[in-house]
């Protein structure tokens, strides 16, 4: 070990270096180390003194020195010109910014989609049956249908609240409870737009108000039922005495028999319900009580719906329903309520019944049959089949579902590539239209629920990166699907040869005769009776209150619309045609950016496989 040299360095002596010297350099080094040792024991003479004094005058210093670094003196002027350059050019700014008052800059408008989602929201304010909110937002609504489900024995509140179904005064729980489902999954996929656009908590809301109430319509507190009430009201056709059709009443001056009515089976109206209430149970997560309480009604609904003496259609039978909503099947149901039930609960015996195969048999799932590839109340199955492909895409079950979803898959592909007007599988309008219900009125709900899907489609293949899919031996990018639900919902909008919104309230062109009895009524604090709301009925004149964000039933095949209130096929809205258009504006928005929430679905769903086993423990000798 060496000596530490204090200084820096080592006092270690290489003999290489030794040996490289010169003769010269060393007698020269011996020499200036003896003359710096040695005492200077002589006195300087005249010349050598004047060298001392000529070094010794003191001159001015062209640099600073600072110790660790020397600067001239023009470069440190500079430096304090910069430095107090910086000051004004940095801390001015700050100062006055905090002291001027301040000016927030706009932020940038909202595009077409979100103005017109804020509209279509609004419909369902207006829709509300029961002891309305203080802030429901509708000046022309209050309070109605207080005496509703007075015989039901299931809740103290009877079956008060929910909603009117379009234009009359009836409440079908079928259409509504789709209607729940739908605004619960676009809120799943989509709660950051509707964070962004402030509508997160009134579309909560919306759908609150919708569970709640078929909460009441069976007994949600136990875990097996045998009967749901599935409407309050109606009427038949022709019907000569008053109801909620052959009178033109407000829903508040309702002075009509209302009767409950109550089904003993109908799995297609269970399997529908248990849709709605586990789709809003992921909503509500958020609120484990609630949620909860969400989920055990689901079960026990669908339970009702499996219970094989109760498999027929709801509507069977029933002069109030079949010709309003008549149900053609429950097998889809069966598929959408497990399906949703299964990312409710996670539960593999749902994901189990979603695949199994005798209900895609039943259901003619994976036929080429076109009209059943349109998502509407009747159809579930385009719907159900995208739900379990999301599956796939994004948990990739495998053995044993692999099969069953694989060919959903393929089935929901296949549907996409229907919606294209390249591949004549629909006709479509001159004015850009497609038709997906052969020609029949009232096509708009249709066109909306299938817009939806398409938009939803192509967020999920972006989600995984993936740029299109195959339609036969064409390949077709994402683009292509996405500017056909584009397309759609701007018809709608008023991109149609008609240049009219078919939205209430969205543009400057829009009908203004819908039909519906409160929006056509003054709200002039007069009660009108049974007939004497005919005037208003049969009145050209425009509604006296416009109900915001209606979507009406829609042109004809000719892009033809006649703006009069007798004539339903055109001008009246409906509660489940407004859900599928709420879902495809929120899809189609740009308002909090592009894409879905890829988790938020499989929230409760378990890992499929077992957890790996723990290494063993570290081998110790």
């Amino acid at each position: 070990m060496h000596s530490a040299n204090h200084r820096g360095g080592s006092f270690e002596i290489y003999n290489g270096a030794a040996e490289s010297t010169t003769d010269d350099e060393k007698s020269r080094n011996m020499e200036w180390d003896k003359a710096a040792l040695q005492p200077q024991r002589h006195h300087l003479d005249e010349t050598q003194q004047s060298w001392l004094l000529y070094r010794q005058e003191t001159k001015k210093k062209k640099y600073v020195d600072f110790g660790c670094i020397a600067c001239s003196h023009r470069a440190l002027k500079w430096t304090l010109y910069a430095f107090v350059f910086a000051v004004l050019v940095i801390l001015l700014p700050t100062v006055l910014a905090k002291t001027l008052p301040k000016h927030r800059s706009k932020p940038s408008p909202p595009d077409n989609y979100t103005l017109a989602l804020h509209k279509a929201l609004l419909f369902f304010n207006a829709q509300k049956s029961g002891k309305l909110p203080k802030n429901n937002g509708i000046p022309w609504r209050e309070d109605s249908g207080l005496q509703d489900g007075n015989g039901s024995d299931f809740s103290k509140l009877g079956l008060v609240g929910g909603y009117y179904d379009a234009g009359d005064n009836t409440k079908f729980h079928f259409p509504m409870a789709f209607a729940m489902t739908m605004l619960s999954w676009s809120v799943i996929e989509y709660s950051q737009k509707y964070e962004a656009i402030d509508e997160y908590k009134h579309t909560r809301d919306l759908i609150k108000w919708g569970t709640d109430y078929l909460l009441l319509t069976f007994n949600s507190s136990a875990s097996k039922i045998d009967k749901i009430y599935c409407q309050v009201g109606g009427s038949q056709n022709g019907s000569r005495q008053p109801d909620d059709h052959y009178c033109w009443q407000r829903p508040e001056d309702m002075d009509y028999p209302r009767p409950s009515r109550v089904v003993n089976a109908g799995s297609d109206l269970a399997g529908e319900m248990a849709a709605a209430l586990a789709a809003a149970s992921i909503v509500f997560r958020d609120d484990e009580v609630y949620s909860e309480k969400l989920v055990r009604g689901a079960e026990t609904v669908y339970a009702f719906a499996r219970d094989p003496g109760k498999r027929q259609p709801y509507s069977r039978g029933k002069p109030y329903i079949e010709p309003f909503y008549n149900s053609t099947g429950y097998y889809d149901e069966f598929i959408w309520g497990a399906t949703w039930l299964y990312y409710a609960t996670g539960n593999i015996n749902y994901i189990r019944w979603a695949t199994e195969p005798g209900f895609s048999k039943h259901s003619k799932a994976l036929y080429r049959i076109s009209e059943l590839s349109v998502l509407s109340w009747d159809n579930k199955l385009p719907a159900a089949m995208l739900l379990l492909t999301r599956c796939r895409i994004f948990l990739n079950p495998g053995y044993p579902y692999e099969e069953m979803l694989h060919m959903y898959h393929n089935k929901t592909e296949l549907n996409m590539c229907s919606y294209l007007q390249q591949f004549n599988v629909f006709n479509w309008t001159k004015g850009g239209m497609i038709q997906l219900s052969s020609g029949r009125p009232q096509p708009l709900q249709y066109v909306a629920n299938t817009a939806f899907l398409a938009s939803l489609f192509v967020d999920y293949l972006n989600a995984t990166r993936v740029p299109g899919f195959q339609c036969g031996s064409k390949f077709i990018p994402l683009d292509v699907l996405r500017s056909f639900a584009t397309s759609q919902i701007n018809y709608i909008l008023g991109d149609n040869p008609m240049k009219m919104s078919y939205v209430v309230g969205y543009g400057t062109k829009f009908p203004r005769h819908i039909h519906h009895r409160g929006a056509s009524i003054p709200n002039d604090k007069r009660r009108y009776s049974c007939t004497g709301g005919w005037k208003w009925r049969d009145s050209p004149k425009p509604n006296p209150n416009n109900i915001t964000g209606a979507m009406v039933g829609g042109p004809d095949r000719f892009d033809r619309f006649r703006d009069v209130r007798k004539n339903y096929n055109f001008t009246e809205p409906t509660l489940a045609g407004n859900a599928g258009l709420v879902a495809a504006l929120s899809s189609l928005t740009s308002s909090g950016g592009i894409g879905i929430d890829k988790n938020r679905m499989f929230s409760a769903v378990p890992p499929l496989y077992p957890p790996s086993p723990p290494p063993p423990p570290a081998w110790k000798p």
